[in-house]
């Protein structure tokens, strides 16, 4: 993630020196591997076996091979990929130098075994712009309907190299090895590719797998990919992206979400895969607050819908202590089977492409905190919200309509000794389904509560998690 202002309280963690070891000069061999090494860096030796996209046999069912898919993506392989991209052999991965170049070597290693498509400059995997390089591989789709409709899922590979007053918070000189920044992004995103190996059928759109350079320089590979695409990609639309940036210190099962604005419903869709079957879901955090400090923030102005995936920022975030022994790798396992559910669920949605929303530009956490807040106690009404003399309200919600979201109508009232108090509803819980049922709006809601018998079962989006609450009514008018 790029350094945008600096934070205070931030404390000084473990320090390599660029002059307190030597980096090697010159080409060397590895006569154990065979390998050759630009610099006398230790030759990493990569042994994966060959994916190949697989076509369901008709005795596994689909729901069997998405599971296999999720349960690919395993915290002792990112371990593997971001011990690798961390390691002081890589200088900090600074965008155009060795280490950074070298970075790029280790995944194209990897991508080269999987079944997809270089989807870089003159059929490599390589966009060249300023001395750096975006890494692009294409998952075609199956849908020649939608063959042209491109989702994008990307995470930056640079980091600061060794630091300096404008990247860094310091001290400067010492090796930046950015495990969390975003080598746990990389990693997460190495795991997808192999997982789309293991699904049951192409989602209709095509996906194409993007490892940004020049992140920490000014988001310079996500604006390059848009302004100039290889000429393989240069005919298609892209209809949607995700950034994944910094994903390794999950800490209390809590996963920032950003960009859920930029399109209609885009909320109750990552909610969705978050609460998919036989998932522990995460507890979400909505940010609405765009701000051009990642690779998400290109696609936004370009009017692309966008969401970012992050676990938020930490004391050590650009300072030489960013390092893999602080990696949360069991958490970066469940982030990253949320992100390949989400992708593979916008890139195989039947319906057209979702349509930017440019209200999102204008929202930000103020206005969240304006839909969301509790709403004052309202004389007894009935159902429908007329005012009805000697009748307390039936359920006692109070909910009002997101526009972002309308199809998830927002708590933000909970009568005291109400059928929706005593079941434990509470302010800020989202509906979306009564009785099983998905709710279509606010106004659909109050028709289907109003006819309801005497109990109901409502769905609830509460921080991204999905809880059951059932509600009785006393059936009783007032005294």
């Amino acid at each position: 993630m790029a350094i945008m202002v600096a934070r205070g309280g931030l404390r000084r963690g473990t320090e390599r020196s660029a002059s307190s070891r030597s980096p090697g000069r010159g080409a060397t061999h590895s006569s154990s591997t065979g390998c050759w090494s630009a610099i006398a860096w230790p030759c990493v030796l990569v042994v994966a076996s060959l994916v190949v996209p697989r076509i369901a046999p008709a005795h596994v069912s689909a729901a069997e091979f998405m599971a296999a898919a999720r349960a690919s993506i395993q915290a002792a392989d990112a371990q593997r990929h971001v011990a690798a991209l961390a390691d002081d052999a890589f200088e900090g991965r600074e965008g155009g130098s060795r280490g950074g170049r070298a970075a790029g070597g280790y995944i194209v290693s990897h991508l080269e075994k999987l079944g997809l498509e270089p989807a870089g400059d003159n059929g490599s995997w390589f966009q060249q712009f300023g001395g750096m390089r975006n890494i692009l591989a294409l998952a075609r789709g199956g849908d020649p309907a939608a063959a042209n409709e491109l989702v994008v899922v990307g995470a930056h590979y640079d980091h600061v190299g060794y630091g300096n007053a404008n990247n860094s918070y310091g001290p400067f000189g010492f090796v930046h090895n950015g495990a969390d920044d975003n080598a746990s992004g990389v990693a997460g995103l190495i795991e997808i590719a192999e997982a789309l190996q293991h699904l049951p059928h192409r989602p209709r759109r095509p996906i194409l797998l993007a490892f940004w350079d020049g992140e920490e320089k000014g988001l310079l590979g996500s604006y390059h990919f848009l302004r100039v695409r290889p000429a393989g990609l240069a005919d298609m639309q892209i209809a949607f992206s995700v950034n994944i940036d910094m994903i390794g210190r999950l800490r209390g099962e809590r996963l920032e979400v950003y960009g859920t604005r930029t399109a209609t419903g885009l909320r109750s869709a990552v909610v969705r895969s978050n609460n998919r079957p036989g998932a522990k879901p995460l507890e979400l955090f909505f940010d609405w607050a765009i701000e051009d400090d990642s690779d998400h923030y290109p696609f936004i102005a370009a009017k692309i819908p966008t969401i970012m995936f992050h676990t938020g920022l930490h004391d050590h975030y650009h300072r030489p202590s960013d390092d893999v022994h602080l990696v949360n790798f069991a958490g970066i396992e469940p982030v990253t089977r949320l992100v390949l559910d989400f992708i593979t669920a916008v890139a195989d949605e039947p319906g057209p492409a979702p349509g930017f929303r440019p209200q999102c530009r204008s929202e930000n956490d103020a206005a969240k905190r304006g839909i969301e807040a509790a709403a004052a106690s309202p004389p007894p009404t009935g159902q429908t919200g007329q005012t009805v003399p000697g009748q307390r309200p039936r359920w006692g919600i109070g909910t009002r309509s997101d526009a972002g979201d309308p199809t998830a109508p927002v708590v933000v009232r909970v009568t005291t000794g109400s059928p929706a108090g005593a079941a434990g509803l509470l302010v800020g819980d989202r509906i979306t389904a009564i009785d099983g049922a998905t709710v279509a709006g606010q106004e659909d809601m109050i028709a289907r509560l109003a006819g309801a018998g005497d109990r109901v079962a409502l769905d609830v989006d509460r921080k991204g998690r999905i809880i059951r609450v059932e509600m009785q009514s006393p059936g009783l008018p007032l005294p």
